[in-house]
């Protein structure tokens, strides 16, 4: 069966099919630091919608499984291909196929890169605002199968509030298109939204529809604040929020991830526990707006600096961006990824104090404070997450489901999670979902394993 598999793909797409060791290697793992086991039997590398429709149909007759991948910069193992899987990369379907400045809408392929997608759109006045940290680097098509967020979210929204519509290859290889062009839709049900954040378990996303905005007017402001601790920068930013001033970007790094940033950019060390909140403003009321919030964090006990122009604002915000590879200078890292109420950041960062004393370990954390997302940091060596791992990260999700909030902000299940979706979920929502995903996907062959537990 193997063989013929191969060679059946051989037959449709020629060179594109890559069996080589290293590329069955690269498709392992992805940036969680978790590898599927095995290796895949091919990669494809698809280019055009037609390839992807031949390999799901070669799937789809053989009963073999289909891993769909972008650029590998996932964070929960949600595109590792392994044993007897095909690694579907879309990586090489990279076009912009239309900007439509008129209609704020642009029509792409799923591999351009966020960054490279913002550099052209600039030049018609636009941008697309989801803005994951690994936007350098990372997928649209990434982006949309994983419901991304990113620094930007808490004004300008996530994946979901920016996608008119995907075209799709189901997994017997059909081709769908959903949603449409227009500012208004609710022609039935929203299967866009469906597909967004659905992790390549309902389909293949070969194409989006972007709903864009237009460049922002006006010179951005960038402060910083510093607090003693976590928990009090934590406040100060719950505080930003109550005051009802909207900043761009509100971004929080405990005294770990601080000290690991200013490490990796050859920066002086951080005193004490010292925590540091950093904050954009924008838009023509955006010097009005820095004033405010630099008001409302030395109420909190922050000591505020105002960046003296747009290199330094740029400057603050690459030590943010720096995170991960910071992390990755430390050991293997598991990078979470829960949300909660903005009210409950403070109370979410006591727990994770209080897991880090139960279980002896470190857990270097930010926070998109903007929105309640936290991304706490588990490092350790080797390619295994050690059992004490894994314990704390059970009562850091069990944490944040208590505080009223959600095992993933922007990162997805994946295979990571899978274990605590039911509890989140609840017996009969977590069915109804299995139900879903059997309809689109009646033989199981696309991403199994992946949100939904074997």
């Amino acid at each position: 069966m193997t063989a013929s598999v191969v060679d059946l793909l051989r037959e449709a797409l020629g060179d594109r099919v890559d069996t080589t060791e290293s590329a069955l290697e690269a498709v392992r793992a992805d940036k969680s630091g978790h590898a599927a086991r095995g290796r895949a039997l091919a990669v494809v590398h698809a280019e055009r919608i037609e390839d992807v429709q031949a390999v799901l149909r070669i799937a789809h007759a053989t009963g073999t499984p289909v891993v769909p991948r972008g650029a590998g910069t996932g964070l929960a193992g949600g595109a590792n291909a392994g044993d007897g899987r095909i690694a579907l990369s879309l990586a090489r379907m990279n076009r912009i196929l239309e900007i439509r400045p008129d209609d704020l809408l642009a029509v792409v392929e799923p591999g351009i890169v966020n960054a490279d997608l913002n550099a052209e759109l600039a030049r018609h006045g636009l941008w697309w605002a989801p803005d994951p940290a690994s936007r350098a680097i990372s997928t649209v098509g990434g982006n949309i199968a994983t419901g991304a967020g990113g620094l930007l979210c808490a004004k300008y929204g996530v994946v979901r509030d920016a996608v008119l519509g995907v075209d799709v290859v189901l997994a017997d290889g059909e081709l769908v298109r959903l949603g449409h062009r227009s500012v208004k839709g609710v022609t039935g049900l929203d299967l866009t939204s469906l597909m967004i954040g659905s992790e390549g378990t309902l389909g293949v996303v070969v194409g989006a529809t972007l709903k864009l905005r237009r460049l922002v007017a006006g010179q951005a402001r960038m402060l910083t604040a510093s607090f003693a601790d976590v928990r009090a920068a934590a406040a100060g930013a719950a505080a930003v929020t109550a005051s009802g001033v909207q900043p761009a970007i509100m971004e929080l790094m405990d005294a770990a991830s601080l000290a690991a940033v200013h490490a990796l950019l050859s920066l002086p060390a951080p005193t004490g526990r010292e925590s540091l909140l950093t904050v954009q403003t924008d838009g023509p009321t955006a010097a009005d707006d820095a004033a405010q919030i630099a008001q409302v964090l030395e109420d909190a006990a922050g000591r505020v600096r105002l960046a003296a122009d747009e290199a330094e604002g740029e400057a603050l915000l690459q030590m943010r961006r720096s995170l991960h590879p910071a992390m990755e200078r430390l050991g293997t890292t598991l990078i979470e990824d829960v949300s909660v109420p903005r009210s409950a950041l403070p109370a979410m960062f006591d727990e994770i104090v209080r897991i880090e004393r139960d279980y002896g370990l470190t857990i270097p954390t930010v926070a998109h404070a903007g929105d309640g997302n936290l991304h706490p940091n588990f490092v350790f060596r080797g390619p295994e997450v050690p059992d004490v791992v894994w314990r704390a990260a059970d009562d850091l999700f069990r944490s944040a489901l208590r505080l009223g909030g959600t095992l993933t902000g922007e990162h997805g299940i994946g295979v990571l999670k899978r274990r605590w979706l039911r509890d989140e979920l609840g017996a009969r929502q977590w069915e109804l979902q299995r139900d879903i995903k059997r309809v689109f996907d009646p033989t199981g062959i696309l991403n199994p394993g992946v949100v939904f537990a074997d």
